[in-house]
């Protein structure tokens, strides 16, 4: 079985709100690129809840987030997984939110793409009374139950921009 780790946050002074996913996936870890996979909804979403196009340089797409405010990181800083699917996922070891929120206080919502960081933060972490906390749908190129496309999926991620809006 791989053991992965995750990267370190993408965060700035300025960023007031936090996106967490699980860990990445295969394409990423290759990459050391958050949401590497070109089929993954996240950075289609990110651009066009702002109505803007999609930078092609990864290093552009940062700089786009968080100039916007908005963080990046994961919740499992290292796990056991032979693939990319979160089902799949073993052996997770947490990040360390405590430091992360004591060195940025100024983040005031967290967001969780998808429910696998959220229930796992939920059980490893524990929600406080400092942030909201807020389950979108996974931007994973595979469809759910319910959100089967990338715009079902940005009626929901479209609340990331109002709440970067309210700073």
């Amino acid at each position: 079985m791989s053991s992965v780790q995750s990267f370190p946050p993408v965060i700035w002074d300025s960023c007031t709100i936090l996106i967490l996913g699980s860990m990445p996936g295969v394409a990423s870890l290759e990459k050391h690129q958050y949401y590497a996979n070109p089929r993954n909804h996240f950075w289609p979403l990110i651009f066009s809840m702002y109505g803007a196009p999609l930078a092609d340089h990864y290093e552009d797409r940062l700089s786009f987030a968080l100039d916007k405010g908005i963080a990046l990181w994961d919740v499992i800083k290292s796990c056991h997984r032979p693939g990319s699917l979160d089902s799949d996922i073993t052996s997770e070891e947490m990040n360390d939110f405590t430091s992360l929120y004591l060195t940025y206080p100024q983040i005031k919502t967290v967001f969780f793409n998808g429910t696998k960081a959220y229930q796992t933060y939920k059980k490893h972490v524990g929600f406080d009374t400092d942030r909201e906390y807020i389950l979108l749908p996974s931007t994973s190129p595979t469809p759910s139950k319910y959100m089967k496309t990338m715009e079902d999926k940005r009626q929901k991620w479209d609340m990331v921009r109002e709440f970067a809006q309210k700073k």
